[in-house]
């Protein structure tokens, strides 16, 4: 029997291919044979490297996380004012997501099942949230009368469903309103100063 050494190369392929496919049918949707036929090589050798799609998806999953999660905690423990904050989280969140549509799902669907291994996995340590400096500086511009009392954990929920729940809900929006994938992306990408004005004139004074 010849073994094949894995190939370092053939491997991005198949990652390159099976998140399109993701983003084109979901995880529910997607076949290996599809990603096979994106990555333009056989079945048998894209199994080789991944036993099934729960395998791969779950690496694309992982590399995703492991860009956006960081990149909000840095928002939450940075210096800057709290609006600019508000306006990076919108753009970051919104960045990330456009590229990897089916994160927000498979968050939500996995934190269900089995919320302590998953949530244990994702974070490993460096990925916990931090947002307690962000609810404090909230609590501080609250104290100094620069925006209306409001409960800290209230505006971060309000901020985090603004940004999550159009992509949860994106096949519905696309069917109801009749929206393409185009359509979808534009509004989204409106969102990212539509989210944070709607909330910043919500609190200010």
């Amino acid at each position: 029997m010849t073994i094949v050494k894995k190939d370092k190369s053939t491997e991005e392929k198949i990652l390159a291919a099976a998140k399109k496919i993701f983003v084109q049918q979901g995880m529910a949707g997607a076949r290996m044979q599809d990603i096979a036929d994106e990555a333009g090589i056989n079945k048998a050798l894209l199994h080789y490297y991944f036993k099934n799609k729960e395998q791969l998806f779950e690496v694309i999953f992982m590399e995703a996380a492991g860009r956006l999660f960081p990149r909000i905690n840095e928002i939450f423990l940075s210096d800057q004012p709290l609006f600019e904050k508000i306006e990076r989280f919108c753009s970051e969140y919104i960045s990330i997501v456009l590229e990897n549509p089916y994160l927000p799902l498979f968050v939500l669907n996995e934190i269900n099942r089995d919320p302590d291994y998953f949530l244990g996995k994702v974070w490993k340590g460096r990925n916990v949230p931090k947002p307690e400096k962000f609810l404090a500086q909230i609590e501080q511009e609250v104290a100094k009368g620069t925006i209306r009392r409001i409960s800290p954990l209230n505006l971060l929920m309000n901020l985090i469903s603004m940004t999550i729940f159009p992509f949860v809900a994106k096949p519905m929006f696309q069917k109801n309103l009749g929206l393409d994938e185009w359509q979808f992306r534009a509004t989204m990408e409106q969102r990212k100063k539509e989210i944070p004005k709607f909330i910043i004139d919500s609190i200010k004074k």
